[in-house]
């Protein structure tokens, strides 16, 4: 069967001000205030140890490694409690993969965000039941750009790797298309603009209007 499998945080929601919040409310519990804004909406689709090691540098203080791995299960937690705050599906997302499955597609979801706090937030958005799949940064041993997390979740939704692609927005997206051997494209209304089109990724979505039109000519 023919499988679309998409990110996430950046591609099929906009997480980044509920990301950024959990990284303050860390940097407040120390006494640093808010150190984080919308500005740095690409340092959160990078992860949360991003966040942290960038909110760590502008406090101006010694840190080192070991306060990031102290931070990081807080921020966690905190994003935990309040994962859907600000969060929004970006516009047609939801009308868009719904069209894939009414056309015969297989449609997943591969994240580097914790399984089980993908699990809720796909929950909270309604929309868990439209992939046939969820392989999240915990699933397996390894994660995005390694293959493997892709090709379980295209099997998992019952699809076939060699007629599959994969919609993403960052470099680890366009990494795991190439360890994964399939097409990917990278979508250019994330914080990354049109600045992905130096990945050199097969394809460019500019809104999702236009993806039936991309995976027909990238899955056929």
């Amino acid at each position: 069967m023919r499988t679309v499998v998409f990110d996430l945080d950046g591609t099929l929601a906009d997480t980044s001000a509920d990301l950024i919040a959990s990284a303050n409310e860390c940097f407040r519990a120390l006494g640093h205030g808010d150190r984080l804004d919308a500005n740095d909406a690409a340092t959160a689709f990078r992860g949360g140890r991003a966040m942290l090691r960038l909110g760590f540098e502008r406090v101006g203080i010694d840190w080192t490694e070991a306060d990031v791995d102290t931070q990081f299960p807080l921020l966690l937690e905190y994003y935990g409690q309040a994962i859907a705050v600000h969060t929004k599906l970006y516009p047609g997302a939801a009308e868009a993969v719904e069209a894939l499955r009414a056309s015969g597609y297989a449609t997943a979801i591969c994240t580097n965000k914790p399984e089980g706090l993908a699990e809720t937030l796909l929950g909270k958005l309604g929309i868990r039941q439209m992939f046939g799949s969820m392989i999240g940064a915990d699933t397996l041993s390894t994660r995005k750009p390694d293959a493997a997390p892709y090709v379980e979740a295209v099997r998992r939704a019952g699809g076939t790797v060699s007629r599959s692609m994969l919609l993403g927005d960052t470099e680890t997206d366009r990494l795991t298309g190439h360890a994964a051997g399939i097409p990917v494209a990278l979508v250019t209304f994330g914080p990354e603009g049109d600045a992905v089109r130096a990945l050199e990724p097969e394809a460019l979505l500019h809104g999702f209007a236009d993806l039936p039109e991309v995976v027909r000519r990238l899955v056929g």
